[in-house]
């Protein structure tokens, strides 16, 4: 069959290479895709007539969605009832990960284990009275007045999130009330003095991603794997889409699954159900892993990044294979299977980044056929690979213990350089 993947990023990258290794799949195009991924189609991908229209002159059967705007536009419900099956959820489930609020109330309605919110701001109410009847999940409590008396409870020890999409830079990890303060300050005069956030418990602990397959009824999981989202070693600066990854982690064993799956996952599951989402997809669960039991930040309704670039390598079942189960009814009884040993993943960024970046700076060091070497924001300009984005490339390695894979990976760094490069020096060490 011939298959679309959606986006144009590090993991639509090693979608598109995992996609390529499957006996089902015959032609992989990639919209828009980047400098690294092969069949470019320069589209717009909340044009939706568009990719219609691509997919009928390229007979094409089957759409992974990489990115999460598509899925929040209802990309899912525009291709009902016709031959191409988009892998995602529709625009009621796009909640769980458009809306922090929306997602909030919906594991504390379905009993998923999570931290204490409070919620600020304004919301578009009749986008949700479209798709829940249930008002707990349209009220909205408090005032600014309201946040900094709970900033103030708290001591500044919070997490402050804007409560719609913000390419992974709308979080804010506060230790001091005047960091909470700011942090609200930079949401109004981005977003506007109405603008919707949640003041969150700041939960300690180990950070965990867990992705799972789903077809709205049952699931299967791929190996956990931790992200690095903060700019500076040591987990310090600002918060980034991603500076790195690693995959399995050692300290996940059966037990922490088995409470995973009980208080967090089965939950989510339930609650997809009963609200009637049509989900065949991914769904990403944020963890934290507590002295209190593991705990969930937040949801992603997609293969997150850069966990896809280490989580793909690390299985060995065929992802085609993977996919159509979820649409076909045999999701439940299909069998996993993954590669030994651990994956790591280094991000090289651009200088300033994630403020302002320059673009279009030569990279030196790319090759052909480099295996596990990820492209995020780079672009072909006639023979040459330039930057286009914040995160340039993804640096990829597989060793037999983590250790090895870490020093492997950066080892690999090493071949590469671009003008003002900059890339976290302790991914995978965390204590």
């Amino acid at each position: 069959m011939n298959i679309a993947v959606i986006g144009s990023g590090g993991r639509e990258h090693a979608l598109s290479w995992k996609l390529s290794q499957s006996k089902l799949a015959d032609k992989i195009f990639v919209l828009p895709g980047n400098g690294g991924t092969e069949n470019n189609v320069d589209v717009d991908i909340n044009d939706y007539e568009m990719i219609m229209n691509f997919c009928r002159h390229n007979t094409i059967q089957l759409i992974f969605v990489g990115p999460e705007d598509p899925l929040a536009n209802g990309i899912v419900d525009f291709f009902v009832d016709t031959p191409v099956n988009v892998f995602g959820p529709d625009k009621a489930g796009a909640q769980l990960e458009c809306s922090k609020i929306y997602a909030k109330q919906f594991m504390k309605k379905y009993g998923v284990a999570t931290g204490d919110f409070w919620e600020f701001g304004k919301i578009c109410h009749g986008e949700r009275s479209r798709t829940t009847t249930d008002q707990s999940f349209l009220d909205i409590v408090g005032t600014q007045d309201d946040s900094v008396v709970i900033i103030k409870q708290l001591n500044g020890n919070c997490v402050i999130k804007f409560d719609g999409l913000a390419a992974g830079k709308g979080v804010f990890v506060c230790s001091t009330k005047e960091e909470a303060l700011t942090a609200i300050d930079k949401i109004h005069q981005k977003y506007g003095e109405e603008a919707s956030y949640l003041i969150e418990e700041k939960l300690e602990g180990d950070e965990l991603s867990i992705l799972a397959f789903t077809d709205g009824d049952d699931y299967q999981l791929l190996l956990p794997s931790q992200d690095h989202k903060q700019l500076l070693e040591g987990d310090k600066g600002p918060n980034t889409g991603g500076m790195g990854a690693f995959c399995p982690v050692p300290f996940y064993n059966e037990e922490l699954k088995i409470q995973i799956e009980e208080n967090i996952i089965k939950p989510t599951m339930k609650g997809i159900k009963a609200e009637g989402f049509k989900y065949k997809g991914v769904v990403y669960f944020g963890l934290m892993i507590t002295k209190s039991g593991p705990k969930l930040l937040e949801y992603n309704v997609r293969l997150g990044d850069p966990e896809t670039e280490v989580v793909l390598p690390a299985m060995k079942s065929d992802l085609v294979e993977l996919i159509l189960s979820c649409f076909n009814g045999t999701l439940k009884d299909y069998k996993m299977e993954f590669n030994e040993g651990f994956f790591v993943d280094v991000v090289l960024v651009s200088g300033g980044y994630p403020a302002e970046y320059k673009k279009g700076i030569l990279i030196c060091g790319l090759k052909e056929d480099q295996e596990l070497i990820f492209h995020a924001g780079t672009k072909k300009v006639n023979f040459n690979l330039e930057t286009s984005g914040g995160r340039v490339l993804n640096i990829v390695a597989h060793g037999e213990t983590l250790k090895e894979a870490i020093n492997k990976a950066y080892e690999r760094v090493e071949d590469f350089y671009f003008e003002d490069m900059f890339f976290r020096k302790d991914i995978g060490r965390r204590k």
